[in-house]
């Protein structure tokens, strides 16, 4: 056998290491007679050593988790600025084409009153749904119930029978909501 190899027969097995394991083994081997039959890990060794080098792991992950979440309110702060300075560009992209209309209706010389009157009214319904395509709807009164979510009593009508007591008489001004959240309450006449 040459003094690189060694064989080690176990239990009908026959294993081959090399020189260096066998050493190895043999210091391991020694370790474990003097400390009782267990091998010496860092601990045993050194406990100093490895509560520093535990530190280190922790301060090294503390490091890195302040720095990732400096780094999240940077970019979320950018994003929130970004937002409230170009929050509004699809709103203004929605109604540039009716400003536009209105720019040819005003440049338009016709003296036809019918004509302009058709005009207005296209104009009055092209702004109406662009609104309603940006979550922006009406808050119908006509013969509602008062409600105080959706409207704001402005005068109280009496002498309109029972069946018009606590209904909508008359819109003074008409209410918005926004993706369903009321953006202006409906000033109404409200019977008695």
């Amino acid at each position: 056998m040459s003094k690189k190899e060694k064989n080690i027969k176990i239990e009908g097995e026959e294993l081959e290491l090399n020189n260096e394991e066998t050493t190895r083994n043999d210091a391991e081997a020694q370790a474990e007679d003097a400390n009782g039959g267990k091998t010496p890990t860092e601990e045993q060794l050194d406990p100093l050593t490895a509560a520093q080098n535990e530190a280190e792991q922790w301060k090294d992950k503390y490091i890195r988790l302040v720095a990732e979440f400096e780094n999240y309110k940077k970019r979320t702060l950018k994003e929130k600025s970004e937002l409230i300075l170009n929050g509004s560009e699809k709103t203004v992209a929605a109604i540039l084409p009716i400003l536009d209309d209105f720019e040819r209706a005003t440049a338009d010389k016709t003296e036809d009153p019918q004509a302009i009157k058709e005009g207005y009214e296209l104009i009055y319904k092209k702004f109406l749904k662009a609104l309603e395509t940006l979550g922006v709807n009406k808050i119908e009164t006509d013969n509602a119930d008062f409600n105080v979510d959706y409207h704001e009593a402005i005068a109280m009508v009496p002498g309109m029978g029972d069946d018009k007591k606590g209904k909508v008489i008359d819109c003074v001004q008409t209410g918005y909501t926004l993706n369903d959240k009321v953006i202006r309450h409906a000033k109404v006449a409200v019977g008695q």
